[in-house]
């Protein structure tokens, strides 16, 4: 995967940040977005983040999220 990529979430995950279910538990299974940004390191140093994947679902909605839970699309 890189950025630009389209993806699909395959797996259910659970968020409490969406913009129209603030503060309560959504299901974002099967929504559809933009690879954004990959984070591999930080201020020049490599880290190992256990969400890398930075998702762009619409202008109000962002989510990061495993490489298991994406397919590309």
């Amino acid at each position: 995967m890189k950025v630009g990529d389209q993806v699909k979430v395959k797996v259910p995950v659970l968020v409490y940040t969406h913009p129209e279910h603030r503060n309560e538990a959504h299901n974002i299974e099967g929504m559809e977005g933009e690879i954004e940004q990959i984070l591999l390191e930080w201020h020049g140093k490599p880290i190992s983040a256990n969400f890398p994947y930075k998702v762009k679902f619409d202008r109000r909605f962002k989510a990061h999220l495993s490489e298991e839970e994406l397919a590309v699309l």
